[in-house]
């Protein structure tokens, strides 16, 4: 399926930008609710949904949006910032050869989303574990919530 995701990367990045809208447009009930409440359930579904369309690892630090729909934390590395220099010629990876790279896998679906910037050259922090098993949806509203009090978004 994370095949499918990547030849797809550029709806499911328009999805994904929709849910975002949604989530940060319901930070009000969210917050009334509890963001602690709501872990358990929303990192659920989360979980669900992403393992199927993304084999998401749920790192709880998505970065799927940058990199063409393709985990990274399915390297066998766990690199977040690009291929490892080991891909073998035909594409596949230097410790699980029978896996396509990821990473080549994050660049094709990166050229699908056509962005004028690409998001797959930013530089990505490195893995916090503490995080892992959490919600990457719900953090990433509070982010955005925060960010807007601060008058960083609008």
């Amino acid at each position: 399926m994370r095949h499918w995701s990547v030849r797809h990367a550029r709806k499911l990045k328009q999805v994904y930008v929709m849910l975002e809208f949604v989530l940060v447009k319901l930070a009000p009930v969210i917050s009334k609710i509890g963001y602690q409440r709501l872990e358990g359930p929303i990192f659920a579904f989360e979980k669900a949904l992403k393992g199927v369309l993304l084999d998401s690892q749920s790192c709880g630090q998505c970065v799927v949006g940058s990199t063409g729909m393709s985990c990274p934390m399915n390297c066998p590395k766990a690199l977040r910032n690009g291929p490892c220099g080991g891909v073998r010629q035909n594409g596949k990876c230097e410790i699980e050869p029978t896996m396509t790279c990821v990473w080549l896998m994050a660049w094709e679906g990166n050229k699908r989303m056509a962005e004028k910037i690409h998001s797959i050259q930013l530089i990505q922090p490195a893995i916090d574990n503490r995080l892992m098993g959490t919600s990457a949806w719900l953090r990433e509203v509070r982010q955005r919530v925060s960010e807007m009090e601060k008058g960083v978004l609008s």
